[in-house]
């Protein structure tokens, strides 16, 4: 089955993250991505550690398949390779700030006015509109003005940061399903779309809980550590060799809890129902890890399972990825280096589709500049 995305051109302008994330998952379905660097230095994350022979997998990560041209955007011969690439684009995408693009001549207007079908993809840290569309993000500005970063950690103490970069990959998320609605809009409209992502956006459309419980009763959510503020048992406990995670999020569940506990608990008014059992969650914590601690996590993570309730380990990265169901799903891949071994460790594609096959490595990341003569001469229409 060909990929859903081929014969789809992507310019990709974008760095460090964000934006490369978004090229990197429409790659992955299939799409042709040129990435356009600054010449010299190139994408900020070739300078990211781990390095292996020289080379950042960091940048192997999230680049790995694309196509490097090094072209600055200020030169007129640079120019003119890149507006002899517009015309043969489906998409541009770019995470500069509001306004540098129209300086160089290439914002949505004039795009647009020119190439009627070219979808434009703008990811920032503050979106093209407001009163501070301009100023500078990084994803911890985002996460921490967004109002993630209010409700991460442990309670009682400072916010901290969400260990991922989900200012940045959520964003990148949402800027993928914007270029993939306005590609499907194309087909019956015949226009491109611009699709403005802000990330301080996305972090908003990520609280879940949180608005909900701030709109209703007028106080904002603060840290809880592990345990989810509206549904328990939903948290961490202990066990005779450390901690394990349960999460009986309804009643059915909880009652299959209690048998596989022997916990007399269902029953209980302070129990019986999600809402009861949040107001008492602490006391309830206290009474399951009474049981819990007897024997080891493996013991009550096999017995709940059986019993149909999800648990799990708490695994840090090097058990993730040697993790059996995860090697499953082809979710640990090894990108090859230029010469077709392998280099770095790389995440799967989570997106698995009947018919599409799910490559166990993913093509070389491109070196800076390192693909120039083979776009020059697919422009050529000699490739």
């Amino acid at each position: 089955m060909t990929k859903p995305l081929a014969g789809i051109t992507i310019l990709d302008l974008t760095h460090v993250l964000a934006g490369p994330f978004c090229s990197m998952t429409l790659a992955d379905l299939g799409a042709h991505v040129i990435k356009v660097e600054r010449p010299g230095a190139g994408d900020d994350t070739r300078a990211f550690p781990p390095f292996a022979k020289g080379k950042s997998a960091y940048f192997a990560a999230i680049n790995h398949g694309k196509k490097s041209i090094a072209l600055d955007l200020k030169k007129e011969e640079d120019r003119a390779i890149f507006e002899r690439l517009l015309p043969r684009a489906d998409v541009i995408l770019e995470n500069y700030r509001p306004g540098v693009m129209e300086r160089l001549g290439y914002g949505w207007d004039d795009l647009h006015a020119e190439y009627p079908r070219l979808i434009y993809g703008a990811v920032s840290g503050f979106g093209h509109t407001g009163p501070e569309a301009k100023r500078p993000a990084y994803d911890m500005v985002v996460q921490a003005r967004g109002g993630v970063m209010s409700i991460t950690g442990e309670k009682g103490r400072e916010p901290v940061r969400v260990g991922a970069s989900i200012g940045d990959i959520v964003a990148g998320m949402y800027l993928s399903q914007g270029v993939l609605a306005a590609l499907m809009d194309r087909e019956r409209s015949g226009v491109g779309r611009k699709v403005d992502v802000s990330m301080l956006d996305a972090q908003l459309a990520i609280l879940e809980h949180a608005i909900a419980i701030t709109s209703v009763t007028g106080t904002p959510p603060v840290p809880t550590g592990a345990r989810h503020p509206s549904i328990a048992p939903f948290e961490t406990f202990h066990a005779s060799d450390g901690l394990f995670v349960i999460a009986a999020g309804n009643d059915v569940l909880f009652e299959k809890l209690c048998v596989a506990l022997n916990l007399p608990l269902s029953d209980d008014p302070r129990f019986a129902t999600n809402p009861a059992r949040v107001e008492n969650a602490r006391l309830l914590k206290r009474l399951i890890e009474a049981v819990t601690l007897d024997k080891t996590r493996a013991h009550w993570i096999a017995k709940l399972g059986a019993a149909g309730i999800p648990s799990g380990p708490i695994q840090d990265v090097a058990q993730v990825m040697r993790d059996p169901q995860i090697l499953a799903r082809n979710m640990v891949v090894d990108v090859l280096d230029r010469n077709g071994r392998p280099a770095f460790k790389a995440a799967g594609n989570p997106i698995k589709m009947s018919g599409l096959g799910d490559p166990t490595v993913r093509p070389a990341a491109p070196d800076l500049d390192g693909d120039r003569g083979e776009i020059l001469r697919w422009l050529e229409g000699k490739d």
